[in-house]
């Protein structure tokens, strides 16, 4: 994937057993450790990989759009290259974020009340020569960085297969890496979960109408998770491959990353609490029950993929806008 002379910006990440989770879901899981990648979330694999190819063939200045790991990614990978960025970012994104993006050298326009309007605004500034869009899920770059994750975890299990990989899909950009990657080692029989929370859940809406779907608004506290319409690869990956689409509540989510902390001793974002729900909230065992899901053979991959957009503040004002305390 990388040439010779091209050290990536992305760590081969650790595969941890993690004895709560295995506990709970009835069954060895494994966790691909993406929430210590530099910037805290899988992003830079495929984020890193896009910007590295394109500064080769000339480029002289990004444009991303992002909710705030897809521009932390970027910027960090921009100020890696010497190149600048600028990051746009809708009007909920946190002032740590901006401070952070700040931080890098980035150049940080906010505007527009959810991710699409903050895209929209990216597209138009990349109309100036010399400038090139980074999409935060939708290129055949980034699915190619992504896909990396699977040739690590390739690497960690040898001839043992997962039983099934548990993955949060936002736009959709990781679940296509994946899966390329799943294909590229001969596991493409793999079973994936991909987990949403309800109110960005996209893909779990298009599945279910059998068609492309844009949601109206983005209502969940997962607004990194905060696409409106799924990628066409994901969407065409989820129809051809094992992919089981499952939505979780907010409440769930947050659940999830409390548990998580108490279990694991990390604080995760609600975009990665959905995934954890899957085991925290009993999906796993549900799926199994319905004929959905097999009893897995090899280990469960949790991917626990990190994010940014996370304190113990946040996870408070998560909390109190849900009832929760």
């Amino acid at each position: 994937m990388e040439s010779e002379d091209e050290v990536p910006f992305h760590i081969a990440t650790p595969l941890k057993e993690s004895s709560a989770l295995s506990s709970k879901a009835g069954t060895r899981v494994l966790m691909k450790m993406e929430n210590i990648q530099p910037m805290g979330s899988f992003k830079i694999r495929g984020i890193g990989h896009f910007c590295q190819k394109l500064a080769k063939e000339g480029c002289k200045k990004f444009v991303c759009s992002s909710g705030g790991n897809a521009g932390l990614a970027a910027a960090y990978a921009c100020n890696k290259l010497g190149l600048p960025a600028t990051i746009v970012v809708p009007e909920h994104t946190s002032k740590n974020i901006i401070q952070r993006l700040e931080g890098l050298r980035a150049e940080v326009v906010v505007t527009g009340k959810v991710w699409d309007d903050a895209d929209a605004h990216a597209h138009r500034l990349t109309e100036a020569p010399g400038s090139v869009y980074i999409s935060p899920f939708n290129h055949p770059l980034l699915w190619e960085g992504h896909s990396s994750l699977v040739l690590e975890l390739k690497a960690a299990l040898g001839n043992q297969k997962p039983g099934a990989l548990v993955v949060s899909v936002g736009g959709g950009g990781l679940l296509a890496g994946i899966i390329e990657g799943l294909t590229r080692v001969g596991w493409s029989d793999v079973p994936i979960i991909a987990m949403e929370t309800q109110g960005a859940h996209c893909l779990n809406a298009a599945l279910e109408a059998g068609k492309p779907v844009t949601l109206p608004d983005i209502t969940s506290i997962a607004k990194c998770l905060g696409a409106k319409t799924v990628c066409d690869r994901a969407l065409e990956c989820a129809r051809k491959y094992k992919v089981i689409s499952v939505a979780v509540d907010d409440r769930e989510a947050v659940q999830a990353i409390e548990m998580f902390l108490d279990d694991e001793l990390m604080l995760v974002e609600a975009a990665c609490g959905a995934a954890l729900a899957a085991v925290y909230s009993g999906h796993i065992q549900r799926l199994q029950q319905e004929g959905k899901l097999e009893q897995p053979k090899g280990p469960l991959i949790m991917v626990v993929c990190g994010g940014s957009a996370i304190s113990l503040s946040e996870l408070q004002n998560f909390k109190s806008q849900l009832g929760m305390i």
